[in-house]
Parts: structure tokens; C-alpha cells; sequence
């Protein structure tokens, strides 16, 4: 590679993504000496699309819906063109969900099919992630952690069961079919519910198996 890798993480929350970000972000450090960039799935890096993002995830109606879509749109192409591509001649970056989570949105939300909603977010979008990493685990389990954070905002139209092991079949469906979902790049299925190390381990070794690597002088190689 001539430069590093660009690592997105999804997954339900209380998978364990931001452990494994944390996780892969000590590991650069403390074997590259290189301080990756973590990025969110939403930058706001474009002011004019900030309403439409907001009211598009917390209060999603039939009438917002295409606007939400397009912010969506605009805001991925600004942070793949200001936060991401600049970044990755010098540093991997890594991002708490991109594509899949907002398939799924859009599938559970609106009814959308996600190869629908997968086209409009990635025409003008022409970044690929090198890995998306899916941490996979059941719902009872995933709720089970997420109850157990603290300071976590939750959503009584979202954080609940039926909806949950609806979004987790989505993403199951579309990571067994990649080829038809090119813009995630190469996606890995981890099972979330071993032990953190054993997660890190494997998603590690998923960088490893695809060359996403630098060698170990730090350069991109």
C-alpha cells in the first residue's frame, strides 16, 4: 500500500466498537508510532445539511426522509474528502460505523431495500474503506451491555429489542453478499461475544491477511 489503511468498525451498540477502536488505536501506536485518526459516521463537516442530519436521526418521518438521505450523502463526502483522504498518506484512520449502520437505519426506519439507500449514499461518494470490521452478536446480549454504560443517550424508538434483531439482520444480510455492497471494501464478521482480546486479536489479523499493515518502520508501505 502507499498509504494506510482506512478501518471502519460496526456493529449494534454494545458490541464492543469502541473497545476495538481504542484497541487498534494503542496497537498503531504502540507498534507504528503513529497516532491514527478516529472519525465518527456523523462530522457535521457540512453546516448546510446539519438540520436535516439531526432531525433525519431522532425524529425520522416520511417527509424528512430524502432530505436525511441527502445530508447523509453530503456529510460522508465531506468528511472522505477533508478528514479521511488527507489523513491517510500519514496516519490509518478509523471510523465508529460509515455505510452499514445507516442501511440499516434506512431499512428498519423507512422500509428501504439497502441496495436503494446504499446507492444514493455512495454516488458522489468515491472513498472505499480497505476493512469493515462487523462485530456480530445477539441483541438480548448487546442491550445487556449497553444498559450497563453509563452516560449513553438512549432511544425508546430505537434501543429496543424487535428493532435491534431487525438491524442486526440487515447487517447480516448484506455483509454474507460484499460483492454487492463494493463501497464497504473487504468486510470481516467477528463473533463480538468472545473476550475483548480475542476480538482485537482477530481483527488484527484481519489487517494482517489483507496487507493493510505498514511495515515495521512505520512507513506506509
Amino acid at each position: 500500500m502507499d498509504r494506510y489503511p482506512f478501518i471502519v468498525v460496526e456493529g449494534l451498540d454494545g458490541t464492543g466498537k469502541t473497545t476495538l477502536r481504542k484497541g487498534l488505536f494503542r496497537l498503531f501506536e504502540g507498534l507504528y508510532r503513529i497516532t491514527p485518526l478516529a472519525v465518527l459516521t456523523t462530522n457535521f463537516l457540512n453546516a448546510a445539511v446539519a438540520l436535516d442530519l439531526v432531525e433525519g436521526k431522532y425524529q425520522p418521518t416520511e417527509e424528512n426522509r430524502d432530505r436525511y438521505l441527502a445530508a447523509l450523502a453530503a456529510d460522508k463526502q465531506a468528511t472522505a474528502d477533508r478528514l479521511i483522504a488527507p489523513s491517510l498518506p500519514t496516519r490509518p484512520v478509523i471510523a465508529d460505523r460509515w455505510l452499514l449502520s445507516e442501511l440499516a437505519f434506512f431499512a428498519v426506519k423507512h422500509d428501504r431495500a439497502p441496495k436503494e439507500t446504499y446507492a444514493h449514499l455512495t454516488e458522489q461518494l468515491h472513498l472505499v474503506p480497505d476493512l469493515t470490521l462487523v462485530l456480530d452478536i445477539t441483541p438480548e446480549t448487546a442491550m445487556e451491555r449497553a444498559a450497563d454504560r453509563s452516560g449513553d443517550a438512549t432511544r425508546p424508538d430505537w434501543d429496543v429489542m424487535d428493532v435491534q434483531t431487525r438491524v442486526r439482520e440487515v447487517y447480516q444480510s448484506v455483509a454474507d453478499t460484499p460483492g454487492a455492497f463494493p463501497a464497504l471494501g473487504k468486510v470481516v464478521r467477528i463473533n463480538a461475544a468472545q473476550d475483548r482480546a480475542t476480538v482485537l486479536h482477530t481483527a488484527w489479523e484481519a489487517l494482517t491477511q489483507h496487507g493493510l499493515l505498514p511495515d515495521r518502520e512505520g512507513a506506509a508501505s
